[in-house]
């Protein structure tokens, strides 16, 4: 599914605690333009740098009025998450014979979209999803982990697992990425790690030290393939024979 195959969805349910949609179509301010404003000062500042008076700013306009549109900042950013969770592709049609692969593509997918918005997903830690970009790719898992066998409380469990791997994933790369901006020498950097590793002390740390190399060894993608791999097998041994 591309993003601008997102279904519009008119019967999903109002979320309680977001202020709704003005239907004045002549007030020139909107709350799409404002969620614009957002991500444009995400993706060049951070998330710290969006606060509702920065937005405001951006949008040539004073606080108070962004307050017609959205309750809060905190609305503001699941605006923003569920903008940006609309670029996730999905596969074409859900396929259980290659529910593994599939899971994994959408993995890959997701930390590859939010990691190319800074921080966004400290947003998404310690929330669940809501709008229907954030809930697509969800039942698209959850569909294909119980048509593959898998029972349905390990796989809720399971795909609460899943975005956590992947939002701290996103949010480690961001934070490698703030380590390379200041000017830090990533692949110096972990080169001096194993030099360190390789220093250790043998008789308290024998395993670490011998295996230096090995510890800093693979880039950030091949690890997070690697961490769904392993999850997803560890899944797997829930499914009955």
């Amino acid at each position: 599914m591309t993003p601008d195959a997102v279904p519009d969805i008119p019967d999903m349910p109002a979320v309680p605690w977001h202020k709704p949609r003005k239907a004045d179509h002549r007030q020139p301010l909107t709350r799409d333009a404002i969620v614009d404003a957002g991500l444009a000062i995400l993706d060049r500042e951070g998330l710290a740098g969006v606060t509702m008076r920065r937005v405001a700013q951006e949008l040539g306009t004073g606080p108070a009025s962004l307050y017609a549109h959205v309750s809060n900042k905190d609305e503001l950013l699941e605006l923003m998450l569920e903008e940006i969770s609309g670029e996730i592709v999905l596969p074409a049609e859900p396929d259980p014979a290659r529910w593994k692969e599939q899971i994994k593509q959408i993995c890959i997918e997701a930390q590859r979209v939010y990691t190319a918005h800074r921080d966004i997903t400290l947003v998404s830690l310690g929330s669940m999803p809501v709008g229907p970009n954030k809930l697509l790719p969800a039942e698209f898992m959850l569909d294909l982990m119980i048509r593959a066998g898998i029972p349905e409380r390990v796989a809720a469990w399971a795909l609460d697992g899943l975005g956590q791997l992947i939002d701290v994933d996103a949010y480690e790369a961001f934070v490698y990425g703030l380590k390379a901006g200041s000017g830090i020498d990533l692949e110096a950097y972990f080169l001096e790690v194993g030099q360190y590793f390789r220093q250790l002390p043998k008789n308290r740390f024998p395993r670490i030290s011998a295996m230096a190399e090995t510890m800093t060894t693979g880039d950030g993608d091949e690890r997070f393939a690697f961490k769904v791999e392993l999850f997803l097998r560890g899944l797997e041994s829930y499914i009955e024979p």
